[in-house]
């Protein structure tokens, strides 16, 4: 049985593939296809969504995971699909460059990154697939595709956030930077000061984002400048006692706290808030981007117009508190450039993103509906790895290019070899 992180999703497919590179890619898709099969893949299962699920052929890419070439010149990289973020951000260390943003958990395959739209914050910035220079893909009828911004540049802006849809994505050309040092900052904010001057947050650093637990009215806030300076390492024993036993073991156990006695989260969540000082860590970028996640959640998460940003979180902060759902989560605000991948949730549109969790294990259900419909009212756009319950029906008016990714599908997979019941309900059958 295939099981994704947070144990929300399981299936138990008919047969697990593995294979070891392109041309034995195409030999599983034609097999599946010759036997009325359906085929999903499937990365490191960081995504909350119904997106691998099936009870046809589930194909990992887990031995399709190493770096092809580095161009140091073009400052471009190809690599297999399987590779997961943090081998990648090693092994671009190892020649002198990195990625220029990140999300916050790099355990995910550079594949699943990009289909389901994986982003960082910063608002000069774009989300991984705008980092996509080329792609190497598989379609349901076995053909091998190749594109890029020259290249059949319509499947190119299809492919980088497909959903797994199009095709098996097998190799990926990234557009790197040089490798830099990140000053990170980490500090407590009223939480009404930081909103009303969000604008200028924003600007005034590369990277800003913030965290907002419900009850309390302190923003913990994350910048994060680029610097000179040379990297400066914590020790192992202080990253341990910061990223693991703070970050990760105290809040799990305010977590199983609140998930025992809900009337106790508004006073937890107060209690955390106070807790968090002033941090500051000079070091390599992808490290301050990225930090371990043991404590399980489900998430749920959508890309609004920035101006939207205030009425949103206002509006869900007055929904918890009206209605007393048990919360012991904080709400992650980031923000994002708009891209031209025909899928993106920031397809045209610089966006802030509001990202809502609950505790693996406590109802999570009315809290993500109750988001939804704030956001529906905004032209909102769930983040494809995350839980939503958006339909073919309600999406296609929220993605101006929607038509034109259904034509691209249409080309790749006639006759939906990659299809399972998430993707019939999201994209139609």
């Amino acid at each position: 049985m295939w099981e994704n992180w947070s144990g929300e999703q399981r299936c138990t497919p008919a047969r697990v593939a593995e294979p070891d590179g392109i041309e034995a890619v195409v030999a599983e898709v034609e097999t599946a296809r010759a036997a009325g099969q359906t085929l999903r893949p499937a990365g490191s299962g960081h995504s909350f969504t119904g997106l691998v699920p099936t009870d046809g052929v589930l194909l990992s890419l887990g031995r399709m995971d190493r770096v092809l070439n580095v161009n140091r010149e073009t400052r471009r990289v190809r690599v297999q699909a399987g590779i997961p973020l943090h081998r990648l951000n090693d092994e671009l260390a190892a020649h002198g460059l990195a990625l220029e943003n990140l999300g916050d958990i790099d355990r995910q395959t550079i594949a699943g990154a990009i289909a389901t739209g994986t982003h960082g914050t910063g608002a000069g910035y774009g989300n991984l697939p705008s980092l996509v220079e080329g792609l190497t893909l598989v379609t349901g009828t076995g053909d091998v595709l190749q594109c890029s911004r020259e290249e059949d540049p319509e499947l190119w802006r299809a492919a980088r956030v497909s959903l797994g849809a199009l095709g098996i994505v097998c190799e990926v050309e990234l557009r790197c930077v040089e490798a830099f040092t990140l000053h990170g900052v980490d500090a407590p904010a009223p939480l009404e000061t930081t909103v009303a001057s969000i604008d200028e947050l924003i600007a005034g650093a590369e990277h800003f984002e913030f965290y907002a637990f419900p009850h309390a009215g302190t923003a913990l806030t994350r910048t994060n400048r680029r610097t000179a300076a040379p990297p400066v390492p914590r020790p192992a024993w202080k990253a341990w006692a910061s990223d693991i036993l703070l970050t990760n073991h105290v809040f799990r156990a305010a977590c199983a706290v609140g998930k025992a006695r809900p009337a106790l989260i508004p006073q937890v969540n107060r209690a955390l808030t106070r807790a968090v000082g002033h941090e500051e860590r000079v070091d390599r970028s992808d490290r301050i981007f990225t930090s371990p996640r043991l404590v399980r959640f489900v998430e749920m998460e959508y890309a609004v117009p920035r101006a939207a940003l205030p009425d949103v979180l206002a509006r869900t902060r007055a929904w918890i508190e009206e209605t007393g759902f048990a919360v012991n989560f904080p709400m992650e605000v980031r923000f994002g450039a708009g891209d031209d991948a025909l899928l993106s949730p920031a397809f045209e549109r610089d966006s802030a993103y509001l990202a809502v969790h609950v505790y693996r294990g406590m109802p999570w259900e009315p809290y993500f509906r109750a988001v939804e419909a704030i956001c529906d009212e905004h032209a909102g756009r769930p983040h494809w790895g995350k839980l939503h319950f958006q339909t073919a029906e309600t999406l296609p008016s929220r993605y101006p290019a929607w038509d034109r990714f259904a034509a691209v599908r249409e080309r790749c997979d006639p006759d939906r070899v990659f299809a399972n019941a998430h993707l019939d309900r999201i994209l139609g059958a």
